[in-house]
């Protein structure tokens, strides 16, 4: 089974390299970008069978590790 993650910095938290491609895509000519948020995805493999089995295992992952649930959100895609 597989497990997609979606990491995300919350809005309202400073996004340093999200503002450097929105500004990189103005210096190529991209106007009328008027924001852009940069995140992270991680894909894992799982032994595990049980979609709701895997899906409580990978949140307990992002919990401890995978994500800093202070400034950042995740999601979970079971597949």
């Amino acid at each position: 089974m597989k497990a997609r993650v979606h990491v995300m910095l919350k809005n309202g938290v400073l996004d340093p390299q999200g503002e450097a491609v929105r500004h990189a895509l103005g210096q190529l000519g991209f106007d009328g970008v008027e924001g852009v948020r940069q995140g992270k995805v991680i894909e894992i493999d799982l032994a595990e069978s049980d979609a709701e089995a895997a899906r409580a295992r990978v949140t307990e992952m992002c919990e401890k590790l995978l994500a800093n649930t202070v400034i950042e959100t995740y999601s979970v895609e079971i597949a």
